[in-house]
């Protein structure tokens, strides 16, 4: 049986993530954590996730040295998972990072952490997801430079971060297959004049309404034709399972 911690646990993805654990066997919900201001701190996370009173009070993060459990789930923001991490740290206990929208420095602050605990970090756990990363992979090793490639995703109106973290992923396969570099020839949006476009161009558009859960597409547009690899995100419980 593993012991299991959720951080941010009032949150969309928290209260998923505590119904996939309290439906999941060998895991059991131990503590639930959010920031000390939040108004559902002493309320129950079971109750609030709509899955039954679990007798495990929603608690501030600075309780997590005394929580007893064996492993951390953080799907947050930067700042409060970066926390996160370095109480996990004192109190020697592993931690799962979905959270994305991380600075370059915030992550290699996280990599060093690593070297302390274990560390699973990924954009996103869905499956689809995944399988969507090695697809974009085989069609850019496969078309190379006779294409241009663009990255398109869509979230919920409160998804704070653009590009989203699944978003930029994709980029990064692109430009490792395909020999470029994501920093000096990725581009975000368009507008006005902008004259023609470079074949090394990655480039990135993001929309936000209403409860988009996740679109993700990337378009690989040749001459007189064009493929697209797209995800599409019904259900936060693909990116909890």
């Amino acid at each position: 049986m593993a012991y299991v911690g959720v951080s941010g646990a009032a949150g969309k993805m928290g209260r998923t993530l505590i119904q996939m654990i309290n439906r999941t066997e060998g895991l059991t919900l131990r503590a639930a954590f959010e920031h000390p201001d939040n108004e559902f701190i002493g309320s129950d996370a079971g109750s609030l996730a709509g899955v039954g009173n679990l007798n495990v009070d929603i608690r501030s993060t600075a309780e997590l040295l005394a929580s007893g459990i064996d492993v951390m789930i953080d799907f947050s923001v930067p700042r409060a998972t970066l926390s996160t991490v370095e109480k996990c740290v004192s109190a020697g206990v592993g931690i799962v990072i979905g959270t994305t929208g991380f600075e370059a420095a915030e992550l290699e602050r996280i990599r060093g952490a690593s070297e302390q605990i274990p560390i699973l970090m990924a954009p996103n756990m869905s499956v689809g997801v995944n399988v969507a990363f090695k697809l974009i992979e085989v069609a850019a090793e496969i078309l190379g430079d006779t294409v241009d490639v663009e990255v398109y995703e869509m979230h919920h109106r409160h998804k704070i971060d653009a590009p989203s973290g699944t978003a930029v992923k994709m980029g990064e396969i692109l430009a490792e297959t395909l020999g470029r570099s994501l920093k000096d020839d990725a581009v975000y949006g368009r507008v006005g004049t902008t004259g023609a476009r470079d074949t090394k161009i990655i480039g990135f558009h993001s929309a936000r309404g209403g409860d988009v859960v996740g679109d993700h597409t990337t378009t690989f547009a040749g001459i007189g034709e064009r493929i697209e690899i797209t995800h599409r995100a019904q259900s936060r419980d693909n990116f909890a399972s």
